[in-house]
């Protein structure tokens, strides 16, 4: 549970201070008043005041936010004011929260790379490592044997073990191994994983680790962030065509993969981060009222006009952002709840 929360905070904290700095950096940049800036939500546990701007730290570490003077025509106006900035000048705060939240997955993705390596995993059926207490490490499998035959069916390539083994997974398996250049019969009864619904053997395959060098990893952190980015984007549109199913994670969902992923290792949860970053990024620009991207849709139309929209459609278009967001948030959550009951 400990790990599990210590991963959550430190997680959402990173992805919201990264996404809320983008705004505040661009807004101070284009000579807005920024009157504070949070991490957090709810009661001030820390704040300190340097120039115009009160910096704070508060109790729910799940979140942050600006407060960027002049955002509503509500409040008095001046000359530092959102409002009173000109169009270009408020699309690049607005923009510059998503933006960032690409630029932190992209340096933590070369972070890794250039660090640790990339690994290789071989499609070769041999066995690089065994799961302790497995149906392999009971049936006498080693490290180095190649799988040739699992109940009389060929296996080629790794893929075909999983295939396999499910196709047989009510039987007992005999699984033909070469070994020093000799075939070895064993034995072994497969289990059942819950989580994953298919059966196992226990066996992973032979991983080698690669090295990269400072360019060579830039390139490919900008490019692994680009086909997220992609299969995300086509992801989303899939659900919405009703192609795909939609399945989405509320708080609930992430803190409990954050734990998981976190038990793994730091490098995992750093590649956790970064997917979310990512997926904070793009549901941000979602040209939906209330999020980013609604306000950057109805900013474009501002620019092209050459005025703001009327006070009673703004009304309506909120009311509708909530009434969207609010059904998004409320699904994820059903979903969430539906996973810890099984």
């Amino acid at each position: 549970m400990g790990i599990t929360i210590a991963a959550t905070i430190f997680v959402f904290s990173l992805i919201v201070f990264v996404h809320e700095f983008g705004h505040f950096i661009t807004a101070k940049l284009s000579g807005m008043q920024v009157d504070e800036f949070a991490i957090g939500f709810g009661p001030k546990i820390y704040s300190y005041q340097y120039g115009s701007t009160l910096y704070s730290l508060r109790a729910i570490p799940l979140g942050g936010f600006n407060r960027i003077q002049g955002m509503t025509e509500q409040e008095e106006l001046n000359e530092k004011s959102f409002l009173n900035k000109k169009v270009r000048y408020r699309l690049i705060v607005i923009a510059a929260g998503a933006f960032m939240n690409f630029v932190l997955a992209v340096v933590i993705i070369w972070g890794v790379m250039f660090t640790v390596g990339t690994h290789d995993v071989s499609k070769e059926p041999v066995v690089g490592s065994i799961v302790e207490n497995s149906a392999a490490a009971q049936g006498g499998m080693k490290p180095g044997d190649r799988i040739v035959s699992i109940s009389g069916v060929p296996i080629g390539e790794w893929k075909d073990i999983s295939r396999t083994v499910n196709d047989h997974s009510r039987d007992v398996l005999t699984v033909v191994v070469n070994r020093d250049g000799e075939d070895v019969n064993l034995t072994m009864v497969p289990t059942y994983d819950t989580q994953s619904k298919r059966a196992l053997i226990g066996v992973v395959p032979v991983v080698t680790r690669r090295q990269h060098g400072f360019f060579e990893s830039s390139y490919m952190a900008i490019e692994r962030t680009g086909q997220i980015c992609y299969t995300m984007t086509m992801g989303m549109y899939g659900m919405i065509r009703g192609t795909e199913k939609a399945d989405l994670a509320g708080p609930l969902g992430v803190a409990q993969l954050a734990g998981q992923v976190a038990s793994v290792g730091f490098v995992n949860l750093l590649m956790f981060t970064a997917f979310l970053s990512i997926n904070l990024g793009i549901l941000n620009l979602l040209p939906i009222p209330l999020l980013d991207g609604g306000y950057i849709i109805m900013l474009i139309i501002e620019g092209i006009t050459g005025r703001r929209l009327p006070k009673r459609a703004l009304y309506y278009i909120q009311i509708a952002g909530i009434i969207i967001l609010g059904s998004l948030f409320l699904f994820a959550m059903i979903q969430d709840i539906s996973r810890f009951s099984i």
